[in-house]
């Protein structure tokens, strides 16, 4: 069996180790954020850690922070305008409808509201007709939320499909379906509650999700570069006892490859009708670079097959692509790796000078292997293809 040089190849651990923590300084200067220390962890556990990480930096803490805030806000002022501006009676749809509009971005916000009004004028449309045609309240609300449940699966009416028959039970319980000016509240109060809801998440702190990229970019780039030396190291070690590992390794890629799509489309969903979209927060930094990581996913996921199928001859696996094209091929995937890990850092220059030159050695020496049979001229040419397909991904970025 081929043996590599130890002291020119360290083990697979030791570098995906050393590349991490390199990448993790990496990252903590490229966002401007400081490591915790091991104190700092114990007391970041309780309510007040909590509460100092939103205060400190930006994240998952601080945005549900503020967004708590914003309704808190929305729903006090819903309430105060229709009880002492309006004064309407039993105007607990107002605040209800408030709360529900501070969404997770501005557009949700504002396409909600369109849906909300027309789910509850669609809901008191349904106690009045209710109202005026069946004398029996319980009949009447039966006939009412059946019909309002049906009417709410519309899926024009979104998530607020189920006010249609909220609303209606509601206006009947209470018994107000046959008055006409208390069905004109009801209609009120949740426009205005829902308008005003809006207007405190598009005005005060419009929520944006840039941090989600780099964090996003960051694990999915660990991910797949950890990944990318498991695989060079399977390849140069010659051990296809090894495949079951990184097959889980890829599917735990896969599952990071998915939360960057999420966070992406979030992220990007968050500019739309956004006052701050042209903001840092916003994130537009790592765009490029994380649509870059998530596009890396299809070569390497071929990678992995052509490695899983070739591994799994009985007789002679891996004899392929013979000791020196396995070791020029092992030197491109584990360079492969830390150029990706570069990727993701905003700023980092990616350097593929080497990958191209193993590249075109490979190339080379697949030309020669017209003498060396089929199988191996086939094995060794499935791995090129994918590995050419990372270079050229990693070039166009």
């Amino acid at each position: 069996m081929h043996q590599p040089d130890q002291d020119r190849y360290p083990t697979t651990s030791a570098v995906a180790s050393g590349r991490r923590l390199r990448f993790k300084r990496q990252l903590t200067v490229a966002l401007g954020t400081s490591g915790p220390s091991p104190d700092d962890d114990r007391r970041g556990r309780g309510p007040l850690g909590w509460l100092a990480r939103a205060l400190r930096v930006p994240g998952r803490e601080r945005r549900v922070l503020v967004q708590s805030a914003k309704a808190t806000l929305a729903a006090t002022g819903a309430w105060l305008l229709a009880t002492l501006v309006l004064r309407l009676p039993q105007p607990f749809l107002a605040p209800y409808a408030a709360v529900f509009l501070v969404e997770s971005t501005v557009y949700r916000s504002l396409r909600g509201w369109v849906q909300q009004v027309g789910a509850v004028g669609c809901g008191v449309l349904l106690a009045a007709v209710a109202g005026q045609l069946i004398p029996w309240q319980a009949v009447a609300l039966a006939a009412v939320v059946f019909a309002g449940l049906l009417a709410g699966s519309w899926r024009r009416f979104g998530e607020s499909g189920v006010w249609v028959g909220v609303t209606g039970m509601l206006v009947v319980s209470y018994g107000t379906a046959t008055e006409p000016v208390l069905l004109g509240d009801r209609l009120l109060e949740t426009a205005l509650g829902a308008a005003i809801g809006v207007a405190v998440n598009t005005l005060i702190f419009p929520p944006l999700h840039g941090e989600r990229l780099a964090t996003a970019a960051a694990r999915l780039a660990t991910a797949l570069a950890d990944l990318l030396e498991s695989t060079s190291g399977l390849i140069r070690h010659d051990e296809p006892e090894g495949v079951d590992s990184l097959l889980s390794q890829a599917n735990d890629a896969r599952s990071q490859v998915l939360a960057a799509e999420d966070a992406a489309g979030l992220t990007r969903e968050g500019r739309r009708l956004n006052l701050r979209r042209g903001r840092p927060a916003a994130g537009a930094g790592h765009d490029r670079p994380l649509r870059t990581l998530i596009a890396l996913w299809p070569p390497l996921a071929q990678l992995i097959a052509a490695v899983r199928t070739t591994s799994a001859r009985q007789e002679h696996p891996f004899a392929y692509p013979w000791p020196d094209a396995r070791d020029a091929l092992a030197d491109l995937v584990h360079r492969l790796a830390g150029a990706v890990q570069s990727v993701a850092v905003t700023g980092e220059p990616v350097d593929l000078d080497e990958c191209r030159a193993l590249l075109h050695r490979l190339e080379r020496r697949l030309v020669s292997a017209e003498d060396d049979g089929v199988p191996a001229w086939l094995g060794l040419g499935a791995l090129i293809l994918p590995a050419r397909l990372l270079v050229e991904k990693l070039e166009n970025r």
